[in-house]
C-alpha cells in the first residue's frame, strides 16, 4: 500500500463529498475542546497527528476551519457549518458502536431551559419517566431571546424557544404548536359571550383584560389574527407568569388570552369558559433548539428525542 504524506503539496486531497471519518471526529474534537492540544489528549493521538489531520480536511474543503491562536483555535463560519452537519450523525454512530468517550461525561446532568409554564405544565410530566430511569436533569426558565444567547454561549445543552432560532449557531426543530383561546370565568362569560357574538370585541371593553405583559403581545396578535383589527384595551392586571394570568381569570378578574394547553383542567372543571369559538385560532410553533458540536453526552440525546418523538404529547391543542 502506498503512504503518502498530508503535509507533501504532491498529496491529491481527500474528496470532498467523502471527508475520512477519522478527519471528522478529530475536527469535531477540535472544535469541541478549542485546542489541537487537547483533542489529542481526548482522542489519545499526539498533537502532530491533529495538527495534520486538521490540515488535510482543511485542504479537502479549500477553506480554514480554525483561526489559530496564542492559546487554541477558535472556529471560522465554515467550522461551524460543518459542526452543524457531521455532530449529531457522528455522535449517534458513536452511541451506535458502543464507543461512548468516558472522558466526556455521558452521564452529566441534561441542562435544559423554556418557558416556566410550559417546562412545568407539560415537559416535567414527559419527562419523568427517564428521571425515573437514571436521568439527571438541571432545568432553568426564563425569556427565549437571552436563553438562546446563553445556549449558544454553552450554558444549556437544550432550549425550549417560543420563536425559530435563527442564524448558524444552533440547530432546532418543531416541538408543539401552541392554540391560543379567549378566555374568561363563568360569572363573566354570562355576561358577555353573547354580545360578543353579536357585537364583536366590542363587548369586551367592560370586561378587565389580564395579561402576563405591559405590552400584551399575545392578546394583541389574537385581535389582529381573529378580529381582524387593532386591540385598544389595556391591561388592568398583569402577571409575568401564565399560569397566574390564568389563575386570576378563573378566579373572576377578567378576561384573557391563554395557550389551550394551559386551560386544559380548568376548561374540564368549568373554571373557565371559551369567549369565542374560530376554524382559526393563533398558533404559535415552540422549537427544540440545541448548539451543534457540544460534548457527547447520551442522555441529552435521550431528552432530545424523547421530547421530538412522534406521538401524542401532554401539551397538544385542545380539540
Amino acid at each position: 500500500m502506498r503512504h503518502t504524506d498530508p503535509d507533501d503539496p504532491a498529496t491529491p486531497p481527500l474528496p470532498a463529498a467523502q471527508p475520512d471519518l477519522n478527519l471528522l471526529r478529530t475536527f469535531l474534537a477540535v472544535y469541541r475542546s478549542g485546542s489541537f492540544t487537547a483533542a489529542a489528549s481526548l482522542l489519545g493521538l499526539s498533537q502532530p497527528t491533529v495538527t495534520t489531520q486538521i490540515r488535510n480536511l482543511e485542504r479537502t474543503n479549500g477553506q480554514d476551519l480554525f483561526e489559530r491562536l496564542p492559546r487554541g483555535v477558535t472556529p471560522t463560519p465554515l467550522a461551524h457549518d460543518l459542526a452543524a452537519r457531521v455532530a449529531t450523525p457522528l455522535d449517534a454512530l458513536t452511541a451506535a458502536t458502543g464507543h461512548d468517550p468516558e472522558h466526556l461525561a455521558p452521564t452529566a446532568p441534561v441542562h435544559l431551559a423554556g418557558p416556566a409554564e410550559y417546562l412545568c405544565t407539560c415537559v416535567m410530566t414527559s419527562l419523568a419517566p427517564l428521571v425515573a430511569d437514571g436521568v439527571r436533569l438541571r432545568v432553568t426558565t426564563g425569556l427565549t431571546d437571552p436563553l438562546l444567547d446563553e445556549l449558544r454561549a454553552g450554558r444549556y445543552d437544550l432550549v425550549i424557544s417560543t420563536t425559530r432560532p435563527r442564524g448558524r449557531g444552533l440547530l432546532s426543530e418543531p416541538l408543539a404548536d401552541e392554540e391560543f383561546a379567549l378566555v374568561a370565568a363563568p360569572t363573566w362569560a354570562h355576561r358577555v359571550k353573547d354580545r360578543l357574538a353579536e357585537e364583536g370585541p366590542t363587548a369586551l371593553h367592560e370586561v378587565p383584560l389580564v395579561t402576563y405583559a405591559e405590552d400584551l403581545p399575545i392578546v394583541r396578535r389574537y385581535w389582529r389574527h381573529v378580529f381582524g383589527r387593532r386591540l385598544t384595551c389595556r391591561a388592568c392586571l398583569t402577571v409575568p407568569d401564565l399560569r397566574g394570568v390564568l389563575a386570576a381569570v378563573a378566579a373572576g378578574a377578567g378576561f384573557s388570552v391563554l395557550p389551550t394547553y394551559l386551560c386544559r383542567d380548568a376548561f374540564a372543571s368549568g373554571a373557565l369558559v371559551l369567549l369565542h369559538e374560530t376554524d382559526d385560532p393563533p398558533i404559535n410553533t415552540a422549537y427544540l433548539a440545541q448548539r451543534p458540536g457540544t460534548p457527547y453526552n447520551p442522555h441529552v440525546i435521550r431528552v432530545r428525542d424523547h421530547l421530538l418523538r412522534p406521538g401524542p404529547h401532554a401539551c397538544e391543542p385542545t380539540t
